[in-house]
């Protein structure tokens, strides 16, 4: 992988936003489409608003999320209600959106669908992650009750994973299918989670799950 630091957040949101861009275009001229795979949270919001912009051809892209909390879309938890909001409008609105929520009390009963809905988008074209001060990506957290399954070269797809810190049970793409990924861009921001991401590259991935997503993946960190 690679560090980029950049002297402030804005500037480093932009630069990854036009990064996206840039391997999204890419992809689209070697192939009929391409996926985006993008995280929930707060941080990844000031690239979407940049990213619904560009001009792409965004009705060629499927973009998906790298995991979902268990709740509806009305919830102000709902990692596809921010993307709705902050990347599916404008110029990607155009884009094909699959949700990995779907309306039933538990997630273990639709993995195979979610699966199946995925497949033809896989490998990923471009994946932008996250990662929590406690080095959790997606929703592979540290102590999460399948964790090790997650994290198998030969886990499936999907899983539906639950962790005390998660909250709600999780729905999440597995870290083979995340690290699989023809582009990689991970953005952490502040001290603590820089401290943590240094951290991370010591420990193995049962204890820091991103370590299991970082090969050849551009890493960019903002104070």
């Amino acid at each position: 992988m690679s560090l980029i630091e950049y002297s402030d957040r804005e500037m480093m949101m932009i630069a990854v936003a036009n990064a996206i861009a840039g391997d999204l275009g890419q992809a689209l001229r070697l192939n009929p489409r391409a996926s985006l795979c993008v995280p929930g949270g707060t941080t990844p919001g000031p690239i979407f608003d940049t990213l619904a912009g560009v001009a792409l051809d965004w009705d060629r892209v499927t973009v998906f999320l790298n995991d979902e909390r268990w709740v509806d879309e009305g919830s102000d938890r709902s990692n596809a209600r921010l993307v709705r909001a902050r990347l599916l409008r404008d110029r990607a609105q155009a884009a094909q959106f699959i949700p990995l929520w779907r309306d039933t009390p538990e997630p273990e009963g639709v993995l195979d669908a979610v699966a199946g809905d995925l497949a033809p988008n896989l490998p990923i074209s471009v994946l932008l992650l996250g990662m929590g001060a406690d080095m959790h990506t997606a929703s592979l957290f540290p102590g999460a009750d399948r964790l090790a399954e997650a994290l198998a070269p030969d886990a499936p797809t999907v899983m539906a994973l639950r962790a005390e810190a998660a909250g709600e049970p999780r729905i999440t793409l597995t870290a083979h299918v995340l690290n699989d990924a023809m582009a990689k861009h991970l953005v952490i921001t502040g001290d603590e989670k820089r401290a943590a991401y240094d951290r991370a590259l010591t420990l193995a991935p049962a204890e820091a799950p991103v370590q299991a997503v970082l090969r050849n993946t551009t890493v960019h960190w903002a104070g």
